[in-house]
């Protein structure tokens, strides 16, 4: 049976408030930047912010338009309107909040878990609501938290001038995308009955191996970036390029329409670039085992090029720092990682009626828009 709690309507009012701040943040630290005339990285962070922005609303407008297909045209357009300022975000936590609101405080089940109770309805569009807005969380922390983590991470290394203030700032952005891919897994096994759930321990044990493998690799491209730009540059377009010919090789079935399904494609290319992210529900020990072989060979190439660079921009004490926390940080996430597909993922750590292998199919294809955009689809 489906659940949504007042703990589930608290932590949604939240993450309004953090958006809402986290936006303000994006523009204070551009006009920052731009008062101290270092005018080339507050454009930086408001492209990134806009770009992130961009594609979000695309995805979000596609959902509505693809939700009330066949409905009043008028409402659409009132939906395009908002979306068209980047208000989209909005839109979708007011619903969130409605259905959140009597799902969590004024409606009692009937006990019936079919879809016909109204009890279970209602908590299933706040469910779906709540997911719908996570996932745009994801592709938001990857579009604009990721790359501005590189700009927060590449001046005080470049510069050596460090303060609170901005290892406080480094730190809160790589907890705010590993908590975005938390949050993304709770909402989307929610969405899922037939998937077990997301328990506490495996939320921490997933959180952990998701923030070190993420910090770690960050790092890493940070110390080529001080190197030099063109190679870290090169670096990411090729990882991209693979990470994008993965998904066309999945045959993914995300969106409607092909348009829409290569912007898809083209943001989970981006994805794979920091995090492993598996996009058709199917058993990926094979491929995240090859993922982060490959991502631990790349790190210790860039460490060893950076020593054996000659004309090095970082301080030898700032290379070690950065090169200790880089392996600390992985080890940690491999280990965390292999501990949490042992012994907590939901599959083996609570058993599903169905398996990981079913999620997928000609027939779950067929019915993949009316039982939702999420009911094929499992990270």
């Amino acid at each position: 049976m489906m659940k949504f709690t007042k703990k589930n309507f608290f932590f949604l009012v939240v993450g309004i408030i953090i958006y809402v701040v986290d936006v303000g943040v994006d523009f204070w630290v551009a006009s920052k930047y731009f008062c101290q005339g270092q005018y080339s990285w507050s454009i930086l962070i408001l492209c990134f912010r806009g770009l992130s922005s961009l594609v979000t609303q695309i995805f979000s407008y596609e959902w509505f338009k693809n939700d009330w297909e066949g409905t009043d045209t008028g409402k659409l357009k009132w939906i395009f309107l908002v979306h068209l300022f980047h208000c989209g975000i909005f839109i979708r936590y007011w619903f969130a909040l409605k259905y959140g609101c009597q799902a969590a405080f004024k409606l009692k089940g009937s006990g019936d878990a079919s879809g016909t109770d109204p009890s279970n309805f209602i908590k299933k569009q706040a469910i779906d609501a709540v997911t719908d807005i996570n996932m745009l969380r994801v592709f938001k922390a990857f579009l604009e938290t990721t790359p501005q983590l590189f700009v927060q991470i590449y001046i005080p290394l470049q510069h050596g001038k460090t303060n609170c203030y901005q290892y406080a700032a480094i730190f809160m952005s790589f907890c705010g995308i590993s908590f975005s891919m938390v949050d993304y897994q709770i909402s989307l096994r929610k969405s899922l009955p037939d998937k077990g759930e997301f328990r506490a321990p495996s939320k921490f044990t997933y959180l952990f191996y998701k923030l070190f493998t993420i910090t770690s690799w960050i790092l890493s491209i940070s110390l080529i970036t001080l190197q030099s730009v063109r190679i870290s540059v090169i670096l990411l377009i090729f990882l991209w390029i693979c990470g994008f010919t993965w998904t066309l090789k999945q045959c993914t079935t995300f969106c409607k329409s092909k348009k829409m399904e290569y912007l898809y494609r083209t943001v989970v290319g981006i994805i794979l670039i920091f995090t492993f992210f598996n996009i058709k529900g199917r058993r990926t020990k094979l491929c995240i085992s090859i993922y982060y072989a490959t991502h631990t060979l790349v790190t210790l190439g860039i460490l060893f090029v950076h020593v054996f660079w000659n004309h090095s921009i970082i301080k030898e004490i700032h290379f070690k720092i950065v090169s200790i926390l880089t392996i600390l940080l992985l080890v940690l996430g491999i280990i965390f990682l292999v501990v949490y597909y042992r012994h907590f993922h939901p599959t083996t750590y609570y058993r599903p009626q169905a398996c990981l292998d079913e999620v997928d199919g000609v027939a779950g294809q067929k019915d993949r828009v009316k039982t939702g955009r999420f009911q094929n689809f499992l990270m």
